[in-house]
């Protein structure tokens, strides 16, 4: 059954806003949202903090991938998800955490250079993954996961960036299985992501997980 959910957004002075996506579920199983008809992973090629090619399918086969687009000037919601995915992250025993990348998309390219994003991530984990590229192709790759993202009418001063504030959860096949709201705990996460271990494959065809 599709169930019309909201997409948060970092808070402006105005109060903030949200935009609407259809999910799957929910689940008694997860803490997240269970997407009973799998989303595909986006098929694109960004540049990560080292300032090479990222190819984020080719990348991040055979592991479970958490993906976060947002943006380092974020007063509030994107910093909390980091360092909730990253307390998440150390409580797992390392046999799980070996398998599971965080990747962070920017929202905001204009500002979020690959050593400015590379800076504001080691601060939470420096294993996770950042990437920025250009705008049109940020928002077309989130747009197909039901991310929705606003482009700043003014760039004046320091503004904010509206966008949907999901992890969302893709299996080693590309496959995105758990959508993780805003404001979910490091202890739902740790549970949750556990749990999702032991119920997808992270076996690519012909591949090893």
């Amino acid at each position: 059954m599709l169930l019309v959910g909201g997409l948060t957004a970092c808070a402006d002075s105005s109060g903030g806003s949200t935009a609407p996506v259809r999910l799957l579920g929910p689940s008694p199983e997860f803490h997240g949202t269970w997407l009973r008809q799998p989303l595909p992973e986006p098929d694109v090629t960004l540049t990560d903090t080292s300032g090479e090619p990222f190819d984020l399918r080719q990348e991040t086969a055979g592991r479970l991938t958490l993906v976060y687009f947002g943006y380092t000037h974020c007063p509030d919601i994107c910093p909390t998800t980091m360092a909730d995915l990253a307390s998440a992250l150390r409580e797992l025993p390392a046999s799980d955490r070996d398998k599971i990348s965080v990747v962070f998309i920017t929202t905001d390219p204009d500002r979020d250079t690959p050593e400015v994003i590379k800076a504001w991530l080691a601060s939470f984990d420096t294993s996770f993954v950042g990437l920025t590229g250009d705008y049109p192709t940020i928002r077309s790759a989130a747009k197909s996961v039901g991310i929705a993202l606003d482009q700043p009418t003014s760039k004046s001063g320091d503004y904010e960036v509206t966008h949907g504030a999901q992890v969302i959860a893709f299996d080693g096949a590309h496959q995105a299985r758990l959508i993780f709201t805003s404001g979910t705990s490091s202890a739902d996460y740790t549970a949750d992501l556990h749990k999702l271990l032991g119920r997808v494959t992270l076996a690519t065809p012909g591949g090893s997980s």
